[in-house]
C-alpha cells in the first residue's frame, strides 16, 4: 500500500496564492474525511431504463465540501482511500484540479464505489442507486491513515453521517478520526446526512450517530433527521410559529449534546423536482438567526446542495464574526449549487457573497 506524495497542481497554486491568502491569517487548514465515488448519471434527465449512456463525474459529500471550501480560498485537505488504479488516480487529479490538497489520500483496496443517478424533473423525483459494497473506503481499517500527519497544521475537521453507515470498518475509522481530532483540539463539524439505504452492516444510525454527535462543535441536519436519528423530539405547541418551533428543536438538541456550539437546521420545500425553496436556521451558543429563503427554479443539479451549504457554513463561521452573515452565506452557497452540474459547487467566495447581498442574478457580469 502506498500513500500519495504531497503535491499541488497549477490550479492549487493559483488558488492558494490568489484566494487562500485572504484566510491564511484567520486559521489553519480544514480537513475533510469520507468516501468519494464515481457518479454515473443519465443524460438529459432520462430514466435508467431508457438511457444508452451515462455522464461520469466524481463526488461524495465530504469531497464536495472540500471543493467548495477550496473555491472559497481556504486551505483544505481531503482524506480518504481509493484504489491504486486509473480510477483512483483520476480522483486524485480531479480533486487537485479544484485546489484540494490530496497528500493524505491513501491508495489501496479493490474498487472505487459507484452511484447511479437518475435526475428528477417536474413531478418525478431523483433516484439514487448505490454500488459501493467492498469499496476501497468500505474496507478501510483503523491505522491505515496517519492522523498525526493528516491533522498537522489543521484547525477544523469535517465528516458526515455517511462514513459510519458504509461499513463496520469505516465506522470504526470514523471514530478513530473524531477522537484524534478531539485530542488535538480541532473544531469538529458534522453533517448528519442520513442515508437509510446504507445502514445495513449490523448497527443502526440511532445507535451510532448520537455517540459521534457528542464529539462535535458544529452539527448540520434537518428536522426529520434530528428527530429520527438523534431522538430529539419537540412537540409543536398550538399557535407556535415555524421559527419558534425550530428554535425549540435547537435548544433541545443543545441541551442533549452540550458540546454542540453551533446547530444548523436546513429547510427545503418544493413545488417540484425542478423548483425548490431553500433556507436554514442557525443556533449559535444561544443566539438564533434565520436565513432568507431562496426560490431556486430550473434546477440544473440539486445533488451536493446540502454539501455546498455545509461548505458555506464552515466558510461563514470562519470569515464572519456574525451568526446572521454565517447562515446567510451558507444558504446562498447551497442555493447557488443548484445551478451547477455535477456534485461539486464550482463557485467563488465573491459569487456567493454577491448572491447573499442581493446582487441581481439576471444581469451579465462584464
Amino acid at each position: 500500500m502506498r500513500k500519495r506524495r504531497e503535491g499541488f497542481s497549477a490550479h492549487t497554486i493559483f488558488s492558494v496564492a490568489v484566494c487562500g491568502a485572504l484566510y491564511d491569517s484567520v486559521m489553519g487548514k480544514v480537513v475533510t474525511f469520507g468516501e468519494i465515488m464515481l457518479r454515473l448519471a443519465t443524460p438529459h434527465k432520462q430514466r435508467v431504463a431508457q438511457t444508452s449512456s451515462f455522464d461520469a463525474h466524481y463526488g461524495g459529500s465530504e469531497a464536495n465540501v472540500a471543493v467548495a471550501l477550496a473555491g472559497y480560498g481556504f486551505d483544505v485537505s481531503y482524506v480518504s482511500r481509493v484504489p491504486d488504479n486509473a480510477l483512483g488516480k483520476a480522483v486524485d487529479m480531479e480533486l487537485r484540479k479544484y485546489g484540494v490538497n490530496t497528500r493524505d489520500l491513501v491508495f489501496g483496496g479493490d474498487r472505487l464505489g459507484i452511484y447511479f443517478l437518475e435526475p428528477g424533473v417536474g413531478c418525478r423525483p431523483s433516484q439514487v442507486i448505490y454500488d459501493r459494497d467492498a469499496s476501497a473506503f468500505a474496507t478501510l481499517e483503523q491505522g491505515q491513515i496517519d492522523w498525526d500527519k493528516a491533522f498537522d497544521g489543521a484547525e477544523w475537521f469535517h465528516f458526515t453521517g455517511i462514513s459510519p453507515a458504509v461499513s463496520e470498518e469505516a465506522c470504526a475509522t470514523t471514530f478513530e478520526a473524531v477522537k484524534a481530532a478531539k485530542e488535538r483540539g480541532l473544531k469538529i463539524s458534522m453533517d448528519l446526512n442520513y442515508r437509510a439505504k446504507l445502514w445495513n452492516w449490523g448497527k443502526s444510525a440511532e445507535e451510532i450517530m448520537p455517540q459521534l454527535v457528542e464529539y462535535c462543535d458544529v452539527v448540520l441536519g434537518n428536522e426529520e433527521h434530528v428527530r429520527t436519528i438523534l431522538g430529539v423530539e419537540v412537540d409543536r405547541q398550538e399557535g407556535e410559529t415555524q421559527q419558534e418551533y425550530y428554535k425549540n428543536i435547537c435548544d433541545a438538541m443543545a441541551k442533549r449534546f452540550p458540546a454542540n456550539k453551533q446547530i444548523v437546521l436546513t429547510i427545503r420545500r418544493g413545488d417540484s423536482a425542478s423548483h425548490n425553496y431553500v433556507s436554514g436556521v442557525l443556533w449559535d451558543e444561544g443566539t438564533y438567526v434565520v436565513a432568507p429563503e431562496y426560490s431556486v427554479s430550473d434546477i440544473v443539479d440539486r445533488v451536493g446542495g446540502g454539501d455546498s451549504t455545509m461548505g458555506g457554513l464552515i466558510a461563514g463561521l470562519i470569515k464572519f464574526d456574525d451568526p446572521q452573515k454565517a447562515i446567510n452565506f451558507a444558504v446562498a452557497s447551497g442555493a447557488l449549487k443548484h445551478t451547477v452540474h455535477g456534485d461539486f459547487n464550482i463557485a467563488t467566495f465573491e459569487e456567493v457573497e454577491g448572491l447573499m447581498n442581493g446582487q441581481n442574478p439576471g444581469r451579465v457580469s462584464r
